[in-house]
């Protein structure tokens, strides 16, 4: 039997579970099985969803338009899908055997997919646009959707739970654990964007598609090989019907006084919390209206009898961390907003400069990838040289707090935007003459180096405040910013597109961008940017941390 000494202080158990040993499970050894599985997931999403608009098209015959929607459609499918996985971890399966579960449906329908690539007049044809290759075609890919979407917010947050968070030296730990698993999941995007594209448009989508199998084969593997060495957190129930008795057990008791003393109010004896796998959360003076959850009436003793009238300190804590939390969350929709322009705006500016460089010419899109490759340079810059040299002007171990981090990138992201348009108004300046494609460089590098702080810091922020009990969903909000983010950059554009075309007028963004103004698109983005990060400046120094006791 081990001492309390040798086993983890998070509650953590291993495979079998008994308590965690600190000495033989968890930490790099545990945490590298779950980064590379994450990055072979990550190649072989992103082998299929760089090349679907061609394969639509070519393969399938749809038209531009129709290929342009059920892009969009899929892409929104993959952003929200997380939600559902990261539910059944965190209430029910745990992360583990929920990620397994998801990988075998990726795998098998990725496999599935793939036969669609056979020449199409094999296949049954229903109607002059529907083929019994469209109906498996589209089931197997909006099931990939949602395999992926199950495992992506399961697989990063198993691997930060190999770091104990009462353990001082491996808290430090995880946070270069987000920064390298951010790291390799943009060097697979690398990958599939040039390899992977590379094989499909020369060797057919037969291979192209086949390979996302085989790499979500060799993703299982590494997961699984890792069993026995991996910490796991135990699922403590679903959260939202927590949340839940938490608002009609203090409803019901609006009419009652809350006692001065915060000790008085229900708590379980002793270090086990009422929800399993979370640790308790000390009381805090913010939302004191939902405290009255907690108010043990003279007819109440057990909360577990009454568990929509008496709520523990925890059930509530937990409850107000999520909406302290919800402000930090909102910012990051309008920072997503701002790196959609790198596959929309940034790209229609660039179809109208001087792309040929030498003897070469560059596509318009492909010059996105430097925000690729700004995050792959950046993340070791900021691991090796930044924190380092951050640690000796805030005394913090990591060098910036997930905070200043998030806000750094925040307003590296808005000078990104505003770069942006002063290329723009050069740009205008010089017409009928091109400019270099390359004086885009700047705003695709900048928006990379964005990436690195609020990205990273997000993900970092949302798993080490979250309740230990819900992680996981925690982290799948976080993804639902990304496709938030770009919902709304296509209504402001639809907003501007608008009122600027009324009366007859060209507007903004015509279809000739010379007539145009889209230097004056760039600087709304780039306001509504910099009152985000007002916004988020002041919830920020308004934010008090998550208090676990370790008592």
């Amino acid at each position: 039997m081990q001492s309390t000494l040798e086993c983890t202080g998070d509650g953590s158990v291993c495979f079998r579970g008994h308590p965690a040993s600190k000495k033989h499970t968890g930490k790099w050894k545990a945490s590298s099985l779950t980064i590379v599985c994450s990055f072979c997931s990550y190649v072989a999403i992103s082998s299929i969803s760089k090349n679907l608009v061609s394969y639509l098209t070519n393969v399938l015959h749809e038209t531009n338009v129709a290929a342009a929607r059920n892009v969009s459609a899929w892409q929104g499918t993959s952003f929200i899908s997380p939600l559902v996985g990261a539910f059944m971890a965190d209430s029910y399966l745990g992360k583990y055997w929920t990620a397994l579960i998801f990988f075998t449906i990726f795998i098998v329908v990725s496999a599935t997919s793939s036969l669609t690539s056979i020449d199409p007049q094999v296949w049954p044809v229903w109607t002059d646009t529907i083929s019994c290759q469209h109906i498996i075609f589209f089931f197997g890919l909006y099931m990939v959707a949602i395999g992926y979407g199950g495992i992506k917010p399961c697989v990063s947050s198993f691997g930060a739970d190999q770091f104990d968070d009462t353990d001082a030296v491996e808290k430090t730990k995880k946070g270069s654990f987000f920064n390298w698993f951010y790291f390799c999941i943009n060097i697979g995007s690398l990958i599939s964007g040039t390899v992977l594209i590379w094989v499909q448009e020369n060797y057919g989508y037969g291979i192209g598609f086949g390979i996302p199998t085989f790499f979500i084969a060799l993703a299982i593997g590494s997961f699984f090989i890792g069993s026995e060495i991996y910490r796991f957190q135990i699922p403590g129930g679903s959260p939202l019907t927590r949340a839940c008795q938490v608002v009609v057990a203090a409803t019901r008791k609006r009419k009652v006084d809350l006692p001065d003393d915060s000790s008085l109010l229900y708590e379980l004896d002793g270090k086990t919390s009422a929800i399993e796998g979370s640790r308790k959360l000390e009381h805090s003076s913010e939302f004191s209206f939902l405290d009255k959850a907690g108010v043990i009436l003279w007819n109440e003793s057990d909360g577990s009898r009454y568990p929509w009238i008496l709520c523990t300190v925890t059930q509530v804590e937990e409850l107000k961390i999520l909406l302290r939390m919800f402000p930090i969350w909102a910012t990051g929709i309008v920072f997503f907003t701002v790196c959609a322009q790198n596959s929309s705006m940034f790209i229609e500016q660039g179809m109208v400069l001087n792309n040929q460089i030498g003897s070469f010419k560059i596509p318009p899109a492909t010059l996105s990838s430097l925000d690729v490759i700004s995050v792959v340079v950046w993340v070791p810059i900021y691991e090796r040289l930044v924190v380092p040299i951050a640690r000796r002007f805030t005394g913090k171990e990591r060098g910036f707090s997930e905070l200043q981090r998030m806000g750094i990138g925040l307003f590296v992201s808005t000078i990104a935007v505003a770069v942006a348009a002063l290329v723009e108004i050069k740009r205008l300046q010089k017409v009928p003459v091109p400019m270099s494609i390359l004086w885009q460089a700047p705003q695709y590098l900048l928006v990379g180096v964005g990436e690195v702080f609020t990205s990273i810091g997000q993900a970092e922020f949302f798993y080490n405040q979250s309740p230990d009990a819900m992680r996981s969903l925690c982290s799948a909000f976080a993804l639902v910013t990304v496709s938030l983010g770009s919902y709304l950059s296509s209504f402001i554009l639809t907003l501007v597109s608008y009122f600027t075309t009324r009366n007859r007028q060209l507007g903004w963004i015509p279809d000739n961008l010379n007539e145009g103004h889209l230097d004056r698109f760039f600087w709304l983005i780039t306001g509504l940017s910099f009152l985000n990060l007002l916004v988020f400046l002041y919830y920020a120094q308004q934010y008090k941390c998550k208090r676990a006791s370790v008592t």
